[in-house]
């Protein structure tokens, strides 16, 4: 290359570093888009829109939901993953779709352990199992050993093949040894209306879906399936003091941003992000979900990568091990 070559190609980079650095330095410079790869209205949705309003008055700028369903979330992920990194394009990634979806997928256009920068969770809400009141068993144990020695009498409803609700139930009945009728429905709703009429036997689903029934006595809670007892339910032992160990499954929503996304702009929506979650209007929010905010060890960008590798692996195994895909 000849020397004048070199001096152009030097300026074009240094004037390309400029504005990078300028950019970054001034972000965000205009409205930030936060993607939730589900309908208005779920749980996923709540809590991005809970965060959204705080961390728009904390960057300066507004950001603006975009709710983008389709494949299980998948389809909202891929708008992500492909958008320009700058920080004005972000993801509200729920534990299944950002670790179910490489197993359950063959044909997935990303890879979301390595096509996201994390940027840190916003918050969690544990698994819990209800039964139909009409089941003979009031505790776990009691219903492990009435499963498996009547598997034709119990239907298993779940919110969709791939679901949380399907996994966690999947796990369990393994667990228990139990091979029963596994019901798909299109969302919790109506699954969990057939568990109240008791036309289904059992479900397994977020304690923020099934607290209501709960609490109205609808349904029959039996453990729920987290290493804690939630707080809005403190009388529902943990699958493990019930005597069933290895079975926790907590539900995590977190912030993603595209691959390549500068570390100074993902610094500053993580520090937005725990400024939100950690106001107590915020929690309270959180609260009457059935949802909590992260530990203070578990708020940073690299606390998220640790949690979202592992269920990656975790569930990997278990939907391998269950030859479930979809096409």
């Amino acid at each position: 290359m000849s020397p004048w070559k070199a001096a152009l190609l030097a300026a074009a980079l240094l004037a390309l570093a400029s504005h990078q650095a300028h950019a970054q330095q001034t972000y965000p410079n205009r409205y930030i888009t936060m993607v939730v790869p589900f309908a208005a209205g779920g749980p996923t949705d709540i809590v991005g829109r809970i965060v959204a309003d705080h961390m728009s008055r904390t960057l300066g700028q507004q950001i603006v939901i975009e709710n983008t369903a389709g494949a299980a979330g998948t389809t909202g992920a891929a708008r992500v993953a492909k958008a320009a990194p700058d920080g004005h394009t972000i993801l509200v990634g729920p534990m299944s779709t950002m670790s179910f979806s490489p197993a359950l997928y063959p044909k997935l256009t990303f890879n979301p352990l390595t096509d996201f920068e994390p940027i840190g969770i916003a918050a969690s809400a544990p698994i819990m199992l209800v039964s139909n009141t009409a089941v003979p068993a009031t505790r776990l144990a009691e219903f492990a050993a009435y499963l498996k020695a009547n598997p034709a009498k119990l239907t298993n409803g779940n919110a969709g093949v791939g679901s949380t609700s399907h996994l966690a139930c999947l796990l369990l009945n393994n667990r228990a040894g139990a091979s029963v009728t596994l019901v798909p429905y299109r969302g919790t709703g109506p699954a969990l209306q057939d568990v109240v009429s008791g036309q289904v036997g059992y479900l397994c689903d977020q304690v923020t879906s099934l607290m209501s029934q709960v609490k109205a006595n609808a349904v029959r809670p039996l453990a729920v399936l987290a290493p804690t007892r939630s707080p809005v339910l403190p009388d529902v032992p943990t699958a493990t003091e019930a005597g069933m160990s290895g079975i926790d499954m907590v539900v995590w929503n977190a912030l993603f941003a595209p691959k390549g996304t500068p570390p100074e702009i993902i610094e500053k929506l993580n520090a937005a992000l725990v400024k939100a979650i950690t106001d107590p209007a915020s929690r309270e929010k959180f609260l009457q979900l059935g949802a909590e905010p992260p530990p203070e060890n578990q708020r940073s960008p690299q606390a998220l990568h640790q949690v979202h590798a592992a269920d990656v692996t975790k569930w990997g195994e278990v939907i391998r091990s269950a030859n479930v895909t979809i096409e």
